[in-house]
């Protein structure tokens, strides 16, 4: 087939390249003139695991949204619904809540449709842009017309991993709005994966897809909130805890998200996570349990901020890792960032350093931040391989919410989630 993307952005490109490997010609368009120039000169400015390597051998062509429209027997519509930078995660979390912002995405529908309808073919549109239950039937619906076969299938992806995940998605999550549509990309998916393809409403692939990521944030805000708890109990250690949680796949399901550190990050979970929130208030729950998760992450990592500020002594602090996940540059969402802020808040100047986000190299910043000379605080922020066996200077004091670091005895290591000797 001939598959079209309206917007290559660090999801549609990805994916694009992914549907490409898998023998089918790929055609789309951006707005964003960086993203544009990353196709055209086979290089990209984040990290995406695969996607520079099937970047510089694709066949990918960028083409007017008039070809596209012409030429494609899918689109794939992966246009970005923002939250305000607020709502990121990497700061404290404002006391009033929010929708995501669908300008974007009913801007590109719009002049989708009308190209549609100009040239007067039907043609199958597939939104996969995370929204709000009833978006779509809302702000979407109202707008096309008779010959866009409009369908919903958002993703169940990780930044940084997008090919993989999208290649071996536990399931194809499917809003179908057109039977023939429907159809048509079931047959498309055929060619991707054996993954199961799952029918079902709009609204409730909308509602499933949000809640997908919210129930990841649950496992870590949960898994995490016992790693402090072991942090106080003697003879107890969270790696331990979790990993017999592991084994009990019945009911916990997957060691997946099942181990203690910083909180939750990315360019979908927090926000995702404040837009139910926002959702439950205006549904009026009787609980709002999604805003739990969010202030579970905050107040940890204040406790975290607590921690440093009381063993630092008169030491600098520095933050190792700034990215959300380890081995990747995405910083949207950052629980480490969301920990220096707080710590600047309460005074403390902080340095920060990730091998994957600074130009920096690791000796220039030895070399600028004193750390071979001058003993500091060093907070692990995200669970980068490097830092497993870093040289700290001798009286350093190391804090690990990972339990990556190695004991030394030149050092004095904190290892939170294992409880004292009794």
């Amino acid at each position: 087939m001939k598959i079209g993307f309206i917007g290559l952005g660090k999801l549609g490109l990805p994916v694009a390249l992914a549907i490409e490997s898998k023998g089918h010609e790929v055609i789309g368009t951006d707005i964003n003139d960086i993203t544009l120039n990353n196709i055209r000169s086979k290089t990209l400015n984040y990290r995406e695991e695969s996607a520079e390597e099937l970047l510089k051998s694709s066949k990918l062509q960028l083409k007017s949204l008039d070809k596209i429209v012409e030429e494609s027997d899918i689109i794939f519509v992966p246009i970005q619904t923002p939250h305000e930078d607020k709502y990121e995660g990497v700061t404290r979390i404002p006391s009033e809540r929010a929708d995501f912002n669908y300008e974007y995405l009913v801007k590109g529908i719009k002049d989708l449709n009308e190209e549609i309808e100009k040239q007067g073919n039907d043609k199958t549109v597939i939104i996969i842009s995370t929204v709000l239950p009833g978006t779509i039937s809302r702000h979407i619906k109202p707008i096309l017309g008779s010959h866009l076969k409009l369908c919903y299938n958002p993703f169940f992806i990780a930044m940084g991993t997008t090919i993989d995940d999208f290649l071996n998605s536990e399931i194809i999550l499917f809003g179908v709005d057109d039977e023939g549509a429907a159809k048509k990309a079931e047959e498309f998916y055929k060619t991707i994966n054996k993954t199961p393809f799952y029918r079902t409403t709009i609204e409730n692939a909308e509602l499933i897809k949000v809640v997908y990521n919210t129930f990841i944030s649950t496992k870590i805000s949960m898994i995490n909130t016992v790693m402090e708890t072991c942090n106080y109990l003697p003879n107890t250690n969270v790696d331990d805890v979790t990993e017999a949680l592991a084994l009990c796949t019945n009911r916990i399901i997957s060691r997946k998200y099942l181990k203690g550190g910083m909180g939750d990050g990315g360019g979908c979970h927090p926000r995702d996570n404040i837009a139910l929130s926002y959702l439950a208030k205006k549904l009026n729950l009787s609980y709002n349990w999604y805003d739990n998760i969010m202030i579970q992450r905050e107040k940890q990592t204040e406790w975290f901020a607590d921690l440093i500020i009381k063993n630092k002594d008169n030491m600098k602090v520095n933050i190792l890792g700034k990215s959300f996940k380890p081995e990747t540059n995405i910083v949207t969402g950052s629980p480490s960032i969301l920990l220096k802020n707080i710590l600047e808040e309460k005074g403390i100047m902080v340095t920060m350093w990730d091998p994957w986000v600074d130009l920096m190299d690791i000796n220039k910043a030895k070399e600028k931040y004193e750390w071979d000379s001058v003993p500091q605080l060093y907070f692990i922020g995200t669970m980068h391989k490097i830092f497993k066996n870093f040289k700290f200077c001798k009286g350093s004091i190391v804090i690990d919410p990972w339990r990556i670091v190695e004991k030394n005895e030149n050092i004095k290591l904190i290892s939170i989630g294992i409880g004292p000797k009794s």
